[in-house]
């Protein structure tokens, strides 16, 4: 049998004598010593609490992050300390999550201070994360499609368009639009037949002022048949 054909037989063992294998330290540990994790077979973390909190401590060393500090003094109910301001703030001040305390770490301001920090440290800044992250193209592909297209919008040809248009149902990147045709596409839902739809009722269904008497008017639609007989 493989190492991990032993390891899946093991956890299952371990399920019922309520027991874990401790992934790095190798030690058999009963299961309130890992953090639960329902995405695994055996509903625990892959390492012990006492790893994890290692493993943690050498990621943050190693990226040059301080160590979570804790509050002098006690936390009264509703309240949560930030140990990045070293506040105490109401708790509406923190990101919601789901972890068990369903709260962030950090508060609000210094959540948002550390994802700009990260996109500015992994991407070089929030427009390459952005378009990592969302379309699978960096900045350099972006330009390099811009100029493919001459510097303007695909579809209406205005210079300087910013926004990446894709194909909702594969992800596939199809062009760079300006603000207003990327959101009409958007408006149209992609659908070619509701586009030409748009396109019949623009060319045939505009409704003219027809004169029926001197100095009086009425609204008339060319589907009907009737020309205006005169316009002013």
């Amino acid at each position: 049998m493989s190492r991990k054909g032993v390891n899946e037989a093991y956890a299952r063992f371990a399920r019922v004598i309520g027991q874990g294998l401790a992934r790095q330290c190798g030690r058999s540990l009963p299961a309130t010593a890992f953090h639960r994790n329902r995405r695994r077979p055996d509903g625990l973390a892959f390492y012990c609490k006492t790893c994890a909190a290692a493993r943690s401590e050498a990621s943050r060393r190693k990226r040059g992050i301080a160590a979570q500090k804790k509050a002098a003094v006690p936390v009264a109910d509703g309240l949560k300390w930030c140990p990045d301001c070293q506040q105490i703030k109401p708790v509406g001040d923190f990101p919601r999550t789901t972890n068990a305390s369903g709260r962030h770490s950090y508060c609000k301001s210094c959540h948002n201070a550390r994802g700009r920090e990260s996109k500015e440290r992994l991407y070089g800044g929030s427009r390459e994360y952005h378009l990592r992250r969302r379309y699978g193209i960096g900045e350099k592909e972006f330009r390099e499609l811009l100029a493919e297209q001459g510097g303007v919008c695909a579809m209406c040809g205005d210079p300087d368009p910013e926004h990446v248009d894709h194909d909702h149902r594969t992800g596939w990147v199809r062009g760079i639009l300006c603000f207003n045709c990327n959101g009409g596409l958007g408006q149209f839902r992609d659908s070619p037949a509701r586009l030409a739809r748009a396109i019949t009722y623009l060319r045939g269904t505009t409704w003219q002022r027809v004169l029926i008497h001197p100095g009086v008017y009425q609204m008339c639609s060319p589907t009907r048949g009737r020309p205006p007989s005169q316009r002013s």
